[in-house]
């Protein structure tokens, strides 16, 4: 069987979304809806029988659809999902899913009301780099993890189109902080017991465009996000993803999206001294953990391989449609994802930790 969809918004991501679903064999493309008479012209030169629709409502009238994926700005999330739910259709929602959690939690109202199938598109859970640092929190690689350092750096400072407005839901918070907050919680399971952050407006007047969030749970893991779109150095490769994994028996670099990086381990580790000790300059001090380390002391292992597609996103939601699957992205994970963007807004106004699960 193939699903007849629906893509909703024709920007960036609605592109890819259109050569997604004609990818599959379980689904297809069969209409496109966009405020954008420039965008539905574009949709008609490279799919001239492609029906195509200035308004929502006119869609899913004239239109049998067995769902959509809805790629419109952020602040359109809520009314579009709303809207698809009455004319019973499956849902595919970009992310945020909506821009506070009351707004989603409305949302759900109508989605469970008609009984469709509600989900984001976070499809960053499959980014090769995030699996990499996955598998090695899930396999306990270095072992007992205690921090988890996740960030992504930009040179530009500026946003574009709709995202440098406030009303329309731009900003950063918004775009990349949804999908490294969700990476996290994805990741370490587990009451979340704490969340600080500072959020700013470095070089946009409007929407923040740089977040520091550090989230505290209660299996002793320190997680700390760090976002900047005007955070610049020279050093190749920076403007990637970084990671830094610590641990007690290690600790793990993991550096750009398609990961290289390393695993590094002492041999062994420096005895203690109870009597008294070398005080002479090649001591370092009372740690002597910030010497020069000795021949053999600093060992590398390769990163573990993983082998993951972000296409995997949508192979899991056609499984799941047709009952073969658990599907990946459930609503209170979406929920509690939105949860924690409040409380880091909170935390940014306030200048204080908020207590959270």
């Amino acid at each position: 069987m193939s699903y007849r969809y629906a893509v909703i918004g024709y920007g960036f991501i609605g592109r890819r979304h259109v050569k997604t679903l004609k990818t599959f064999e379980e689904s297809d493309c069969v209409a496109v809806c966009d405020i954008n008479s420039k965008r539905l012209k574009e949709v008609k030169e490279i799919y001239p029988d492609m029906p195509v629709y200035d308004n929502a409502e006119d869609l899913f009238v004239n239109e049998k659809l067995d769902g959509v994926i809805i790629s419109a700005n952020n602040k359109a999330h809520k009314e579009l999902t709303v809207m698809a739910a009455e004319h019973g259709c499956h849902i595919i929602c970009e992310k945020p899913a909506a821009l506070t959690v009351a707004e989603f939690d409305e949302m759900m109202e109508a989605v469970d009301k008609a009984g469709v199938s509600f989900t984001v598109h976070q499809q960053r859970r499959f980014d090769k780099d995030f699996n990499t640092v996955k598998r090695c929190y899930d396999e306990h690689l270095v072992g007992d993890i205690y921090t988890i350092q996740s960030s992504l750096y930009g040179f530009n400072g500026n946003m574009h189109d709709w995202h440098v407005y406030k009303a329309e839901g731009g900003g950063m918070l918004y775009d990349w902080g949804v999908h490294l907050i969700d990476q996290i919680l994805y990741m370490v399971k587990g009451k979340l017991k704490s969340v600080y952050a500072d959020v700013r407006n470095v070089i946009n007047k409007e929407v923040d465009d740089y977040f520091k969030i550090i989230l505290r749970f209660e299996n002793n893991v320190t997680a700390e996000i760090e976002l900047g779109t005007y955070f610049l150095n020279d050093q190749p490769g920076w403007f990637e993803r970084h990671w830094f994994v610590g641990g007690n028996q290690g600790s793990m670099n993991v550096n750009k999206f398609d990961p290289e990086g390393k695993i590094v381990r002492t041999t062994r580790l420096l005895e203690n001294v109870d009597e008294d000790q070398d005080k002479s300059a090649a001591s370092y001090g009372p740690t002597r953990s910030f010497g020069i380390p000795a021949p053999g002391l600093i060992v590398t292992e390769p990163l573990p391989k993983v082998n993951v597609e972000q296409s995997d996103y949508f192979v899991n939601y056609f499984k799941a449609i047709d009952g073969k699957e658990e599907m990946l992205v459930k609503p209170e994970e979406v929920r509690r994802v939105l949860c924690v963007m409040e409380a880091c807004r909170e935390s940014a106004r306030t200048k204080r930790s908020v207590d959270f699960e």
